[in-house]
């Protein structure tokens, strides 16, 4: 429903498909009314392993980093500014790992589908990304990447900083 809404845009600047909501309630029920429970599910095979590996390099980076600096004796050991340094490098590479699953993702959820909700473009995730590497190159997989890390740097940090604040009480 997301992906329906923010994709959507007036006919004369559209770029790709679109599907004309009216607002969120009419994208539920439309999107429902055509496919089901399993279009509201639409895409999913491209998020579940974007939080997965997303999540697994945040901590583990964090961690790393947050050492790394204080071996270096750049910050002293438990410091809040370790702390913010070792999310700072965990911010960037949750971007740098988030993003080809947020491309493809987007490409899964708001592909036009037929009436048995089959897309039309993508097969499925691996269709996807092999499409998208084969047409566009590897970097193709990476669009949108500065606007991913201005959203995720800033909440990967403060989240970091308050978890290990917290964690130390």
């Amino acid at each position: 429903v997301k992906t329906h809404l923010q994709a959507q845009t007036l006919s004369a600047m559209a770029v790709g498909h679109q599907h004309n909501h009216e607002n969120i309630s009419s994208a539920f029920r439309s999107i429902y009314q055509q496919h089901g429970v399993v279009g509201l599910w639409r895409g999913v095979t491209g998020a579940v392993p974007r939080v997965a590996v997303g999540s697994a390099v945040q901590l583990a980076t964090f961690a790393s980093a947050k050492d790394w600096v204080s071996e270096r004796q750049w910050f002293r050991k438990g410091s809040w500014a370790a702390v913010l340094a070792g999310g700072m490098v965990s911010g960037v590479a949750v971007a740098v790992t988030m993003t080809p699953f947020d491309v493809i993702s987007t490409r899964l959820y708001n592909q036009p589908v037929d009436a048995d909700g089959t897309g039309k473009l993508y097969r499925g995730f691996l269709d996807c990304i092999l499409q998208i590497s084969s047409k566009e190159g590897l970097l193709g997989l990476y669009k949108g990447i500065g606007a991913v890390y201005l959203r995720l740097g800033p909440h990967t940090v403060l989240s970091l900083f308050f978890w290990d604040k917290l964690r130390n009480m």
